[in-house]
C-alpha cells in the first residue's frame, strides 16, 4: 500500500500554547481515516497545514509525487454569484457533461445546473460541493465536519459517497454512527500528540481501553520491580558481603523502562436541574399556519405536547423544522390558528447559531449564568460550568478566546440553567466533542420535562426522542413508526429525484407539484419482503458453496505445500505457480464470503424492521 502523506515530529504553537508537539502520522492510498479529538485540539488547524494555508513551526511533511488534495471546508466561500454549472467548471479535471451524468447519484438533476449556488439550501450546496470535489479527482480528500447542518437525506447521500469512494480521505466528525459507517482507521489528536488506530470508531474505543490496561499493568509491574530493588539495597547496602550484589541490582534500575500512563481527560457530565412543575399539557397547537409575511411554510398543524414528551422533529432541509421550533420558542407568531402554552410553561431555545450571539467580553461564568433561573445559586452555576469542562480559571476566560465547540457548550449551559419545562434544541450536537454529546444525550434522556429536538445525529435522536414528528410538504404529522424505520425509509428514497418548485431553497414552499421522499407506505411491502427473502436464500446458498470450496482449497494447498518441500528445479517452480493460483482463489473466496455476510446482515435488519412495522 503506497504512502500518500506523512507528518513527522510536527510542532505548532499559538503564543505560549503548544497545539502539536512531536506529532507524527501517515496516510496510505485508499485509507478512510476519521479524525477525532476534543474541541480545540487542532483538527482544523491540521487540515489547514496540509493544504498550505497554515505552516508548521517544526517537523516535516512528506507528500507523494503529484499528490492531489481535495478540501471540503466547514464554511462556504463562494466567489461572486456562480451558477452550479459555473462552479463545477472551476479547478476540475472532469468535463461538465460527465458531471451531469454523475449528478443523479447525488440527488441533483439538470435544473440545478442553471441555478445560483447561493440559492440552494445547505444540503444541496453540500451535494454540489461533493460533486465538485469528485470532479477534481483528488488522491486524498480532507473533509472538515461535513455532516453539520445536513438533513438526514443528504447525510445518507454523503455516507453513500464515502462508502463507495476509491480515494483516501481524512474526515473530521463527532458523529459516532457516521464514522462507524464510513471509516476504517481513526486518527486521534489529543494533548499535542497524534495516534492512528486501525478499524472504525468502535474498534478505536476498544483498542484504546485495551492499550491503557496494558500500560497500567506494565507500569505496575515496573513499579514493583523498582520497589524490590530499592528494598534489597536498603536492607543489604551496609553489608560488605552484599555490596557487589547491591550495586548490580541498582544498575538494573537504569534498564527498567519508565512508563507514563497519562491521566484520562476530564469528561463532561451534565446534570440538568429539575424543570418547574407544569400542567399535563405543555403546548396545544390547533390548525396553525406558520410562515413569514405572505409566504406560508407550514399549515394545518394540530399537535399536543405533554410535559414529559421527548419529540424528534425530522424532515429535509428547508421543510420548516427551524420555523416550527421558532414558533414554539415564541419567536414567530402563527399566521392563522392558535398556539397556546400550558400553565407555568417556560421554554428554553438552543438555535443553530445561538453561540454567535454570546457577548465577546463576557467571561464564561457571566455568560452561563446570564439567563439562569432566579433561584439558581452561584455554586450551581459553577457546578454546571464544571460539568461542561469549564473548571478552575477556565470560568474566567473571555468568550472571544473560545473555540467554536467551547462557545457551543457555553450556550448550552445558558439554556440548561433556565430550568425550563420545555427544551427546544436545533442541531445541538454540532461542534461538540464525543464526550459532551454523550453527556448531553444521557442528560436529555433522563430529563423530566418536555424536549423537542432537531438533529442529524442518528444516535442522538434515537436515544433521546420517544416520538417522531415528520415535517414534509408543508405539514407536520406524527410518523407512524419508530425512528429507525424513518431512517430506513429515507435510505430507500434518499437518491430519488424530486420535481423542483423551491423545495431545495432556504425556505421550502408548499406546492402540490412537490414529490416527497419515499416512505414505507409507498412501498409494496409484500413484494419487497418476497424479494428480500429471495435474496437472503441466495446469499446463504452462495456462502455455503464458498465454505465447501474453501475447505477443498485448504486440502489442495496443504498437499501442494508438502510436494513443494520435496521438489526442486523446474518442478518446484510449477508447483509454486499452482500454489499461488490456489491461494489467490482462496483469498477471493474469503473476500466474497465477507461481502455476502455483510449484505446478509443488512437484509436481516430490513426484514426485522418490516416485521416490526407490520406488528405495530
Amino acid at each position: 500500500m503506497s504512502n500518500l502523506l506523512q507528518l513527522k515530529d510536527g510542532v505548532k504553537t499559538f503564543g505560549a500554547r503548544h497545539l502539536f508537539e512531536g506529532a507524527s502520522f501517515a496516510v496510505n492510498a485508499g485509507e478512510k481515516v476519521g479524525v477525532i479529538g476534543p474541541n480545540g485540539a487542532g483538527k482544523t488547524t491540521l487540515f489547514k497545514i496540509l493544504i498550505g494555508t497554515e505552516t508548521l513551526d517544526g517537523g516535516d511533511i512528506t507528500r507523494a509525487n503529484g499528490l492531489r488534495i481535495g478540501y471540503l471546508a466547514q464554511e462556504d466561500r463562494w466567489q461572486g454569484e456562480p451558477t452550479v454549472e459555473e462552479f463545477l467548471q472551476t479547478q476540475t479535471m472532469t468535463p461538465i457533461w460527465d458531471l451531469k451524468q454523475l449528478a443523479p447519484s447525488f440527488g441533483l438533476d439538470l435544473a440545478h445546473f442553471d441555478r445560483p449556488v447561493k440559492s440552494l439550501s445547505g444540503g444541496y450546496r453540500m451535494r454540489v460541493k461533493l460533486l465538485h470535489l469528485l470532479a477534481s479527482r483528488p488522491d486524498l480528500m480532507l473533509l472538515d465536519e461535513p455532516t453539520n447542518y445536513l438533513d438526514l437525506e443528504t447525510l445518507v447521500v454523503l455516507e453513500n459517497f464515502l462508502q463507495t469512494l476509491d480515494s483516501a480521505f481524512l474526515l473530521i466528525s463527532h458523529d459516532r454512527e457516521f464514522l462507524r459507517r464510513t471509516t476504517d482507521h481513526i486518527l486521534e489528536i489529543e494533548a499535542g500528540q497524534m495516534t492512528k488506530y486501525a478499524g472504525n470508531i468502535d474498534d478505536y474505543f476498544e483498542q484504546k481501553e485495551l492499550l491503557r490496561e496494558q500500560l497500567m499493568k506494565a507500569a505496575l509491574s515496573n513499579q514493583a520491580k523498582r520497589k524490590e530493588i530499592l528494598d534489597f539495597a536498603a536492607r543489604f547496602g551496609a553489608k560488605a558481603t552484599k555490596a557487589r550484589q547491591v550495586q548490580s541490582r541498582l544498575k538494573q534500575l537504569d534498564r527498567i523502562e519508565s512508563i507514563e500512563v497519562k491521566a484520562l481527560p476530564t469528561q463532561a457530565k451534565i446534570r440538568l436541574p429539575a424543570p418547574v412543575r407544569t400542567g399535563k399539557t405543555v403546548v396545544q397547537i390547533d390548525d396553525a399556519v406558520l410562515g413569514y409575511g405572505e409566504k406560508t411554510i407550514l399549515k394545518n398543524i394540530r399537535l399536543e405536547l405533554g410535559r414529559s414528551d421527548h419529540l424528534g422533529v425530522v424532515g429535509v432541509n428547508g421543510a420548516g423544522k427551524s420555523t416550527f421550533l421558532k414558533a414554539l420558542a415564541r419567536e414567530l407568531e402563527p399566521l392563522h390558528g392558535s398556539l397556546e402554552f400550558g400553565m407555568n410553561v417556560d421554554v428554553a431555545y438552543y438555535a443553530q447559531h445561538v453561540a454567535e450571539r454570546l457577548k465577546p467580553e463576557d467571561t464564561v461564568l457571566e455568560a452561563i449564568g446570564q439567563f439562569a433561573h432566579p433561584d439558581t445559586k452561584r455554586q450551581e452555576i459553577l457546578d454546571l460550568a464544571g460539568s461542561l469542562l469549564f473548571s478552575g480559571e477556565a470560568v474566567n476566560k473571555k468568550i472571544r478566546v473560545l473555540s467554536g465547540g467551547e462557545k457551543s457548550r457555553v450556550a448550552l449551559g445558558q439554556m440548561l440553567l433556565k430550568r425550563a419545562s420545555c427544551l427546544l434544541l436545533d442541531e445541538p450536537t454540532n461542534h461538540l466533542d464525543f464526550d459532551t454529546v454523550e453527556a448531553l444525550t444521557q442528560a436529555l434522556a433522563d430529563y423530566e420535562g418536555a424536549v423537542v429536538i432537531v438533529s442529524h445525529d442518528r444516535g442522538f435522536v434515537r436515544r433521546t426522542a420517544s416520538k417522531i414528528l415528520e415535517i414534509k410538504d408543508g405539514r407536520a404529522e406524527f410518523y407512524p413508526g419508530s425512528y429507525d424505520e424513518y431512517v430506513w425509509s429515507v435510505q430507500k428514497g434518499a437518491l430519488s429525484l424530486r420535481e423542483n418548485t423551491g423545495d431545495d431553497v432556504g425556505s421550502r414552499s408548499v406546492s402540490s407539484n412537490s414529490v416527497s421522499v419515499a416512505t414505507p407506505e409507498k412501498f409494496n411491502y409484500k413484494e419487497t419482503k418476497k424479494q428480500l427473502e429471495k435474496e437472503q436464500r441466495a446469499l446463504e446458498k452462495e456462502m455455503a458453496t464458498i465454505e465447501q470450496r474453501t475447505e477443498k482449497l485448504k486440502d489442495e494447498i496443504l498437499s501442494l505445500n508438502e510436494r513443494l518441500m520435496a521438489a526442486s528445479g523446474a518442478s518446484a517452480g510449477e508447483i509454486a505457480k499452482d500454489l499461488a493460483q490456489l491461494q489467490e482463489e482462496s483469498d477471493k473466496g474469503e473476500t466474497r464470503y465477507l461481502e455476502c455476510l455483510e449484505r446478509h446482515e443488512v437484509v436481516q435488519r430490513e426484514l426485522a424492521l418490516m416485521e416490526n412495522r407490520r406488528t405495530d
